[in-house]
């Protein structure tokens, strides 16, 4: 296999993994922004979290609702846990790596709220740690998974929302995330301000 072949192979096996999401998760994004929507309007907030290339995802997400996506609006209310590194070093010294978001979560949430937790596993212990801190805080969840959706998928509850990318690779999974994180950018904004 020469080099361009190799390339089209990540092109293609990128568009199934894309056209698979698109079949199974578009209710599920849909109820995910509705869901978005009513906690913006009644002056909740967004909180958002996930580790390495889902950190960038949370922080990406946070930027979009902020400041703007593709359309002039007011900022909304979203704060990504990934940032404050005085807070994350902290934590993670005097208690545990494990619960960088949970005491985030707990400081920061209110009941009403939603978390935002991405993980492409499924498994990673301070997301699941900041779903429990969320359930806590009475937030209710959107969570953006892979694979089968790992420990993160048998603790949500029946107000949450399971967005479970269903692939097997970490980097297919990150494009599907970053596609929805897109949608529901997109589908805020159109219930927030109508047109096209």
């Amino acid at each position: 296999m020469d080099l361009i072949q190799r390339m089209q192979g990540h092109f293609a096996e990128s568009m199934t993994a894309q056209q698979v999401a698109m079949e199974t998760l578009s209710p599920l994004v849909a109820t995910a922004a509705e869901r978005m929507v009513q906690t913006l309007v009644a002056d909740g907030k967004l909180l958002l979290c996930g580790n390495g290339g889902s950190a960038a995802d949370a922080q990406h997400f946070a930027a979009e609702m902020v400041g703007r996506f593709e359309r002039e609006r007011p900022g909304l209310a979203a704060i990504s846990l990934t940032t404050d590194t005085s807070a994350l070093t902290a934590i993670s010294n005097d208690y545990d790596y494990d619960l960088i978001f949970s005491k985030q979560v707990h400081a920061l949430g209110r009941a009403g709220d939603i978390l935002v937790a991405i993980s492409t596993s499924g498994n990673s212990a301070n997301v699941v740690a900041a779903i429990h801190a969320a359930h806590d805080r009475g937030m209710s969840v959107i969570a953006l998974t892979g694979k089968e959706g790992g420990l993160i998928g048998d603790i949500l509850s029946g107000d949450d929302v399971h967005l479970c990318v269903p692939v097997k690779r970490t980097c297919r999974i990150q494009e599907v995330h970053i596609t929805i994180i897109h949608a529901l950018c997109d589908a805020v904004d159109y219930m927030l301000l109508g047109g096209e």
